[in-house]
């Protein structure tokens, strides 16, 4: 089974799969995403409202105090940096983009707290520039199905991921993957009984070689 009839199952379970971040803007995803390391989307839609309603745009941001941005995402995990990294990027934006957030991959990166995911994710939702975002879900998922190896990195997950999936199904694939990986195969208590990958499924290999490592 190749990697694009991996996608054609997922699809049949989860044909809906779509980014969970909410967000009205290219402005407020690039924030929201910054928001989501180490947290899930769910906590992030919880905070981002009230976060939104008092700073809508980069030029908002820019102009509040790190310690009033944190008032409003404190329930999240590493709040405090996060507060910083999106103060320090609305600054950048107004201050190189004209409040404009930008679509290359080398000008995401170039902002503050922005890392190779982010601005995958940003490019793939608010562009539509075909792009594959390796989150935690979607490196688990690609290391149990066998589209890559335990030892590879993310970079080279990404790399393979490109590679063995037709480039117009980068963007839904990303999506779609991460439904898999979030709601059925789950870091901790997958639903195997579900899966119809069960017959090429390397988790167990991948645990092992974890806990070698």
């Amino acid at each position: 089974m190749n990697a694009n009839e991996i996608l054609d199952q997922i699809e049949q379970i989860f044909p809906h799969a779509q980014c969970e971040l909410h967000h009205q803007s290219a402005y407020q995803l690039l924030v929201a995403v910054v928001l989501s390391a180490q947290a899930t989307d769910a906590s992030v839609n919880q905070v981002t409202p009230g976060l939104f309603a008092a700073y809508p745009t980069s030029k908002a941001m820019a102009q509040a105090s790190i310690p009033e941005i944190e008032s409003y995402i404190r329930r999240i995990g590493l709040y405090r940096n996060k507060a910083r990294s999106i103060h320090d990027l609305s600054i950048a934006l107004e201050e190189e983009y004209g409040g404009q957030v930008p679509c290359s991959m080398k000008e995401l990166m170039a902002l503050p707290g922005v890392g190779r995911k982010t601005a995958s994710v940003v490019r793939s939702v608010a562009f539509d520039i075909p792009s594959f975002a390796v989150d935690t879900h979607v490196d688990r998922v690609s290391k149990r199905l066998g589209l890559a190896k335990p030892q590879d990195s993310v970079e080279k997950v990404e790399e393979k991921l490109k590679r063995k999936i037709d480039r117009s199904r980068w963007n839904q694939g990303h999506h779609d993957m991460i439904f898999f990986g979030r709601y059925l195969c789950t870091a901790r208590n997958p639903h195997c009984d579900k899966c119809p990958f069960v017959e090429i499924c390397k988790k167990d290999k991948l645990e092992a070689y974890k806990q070698k490592k």
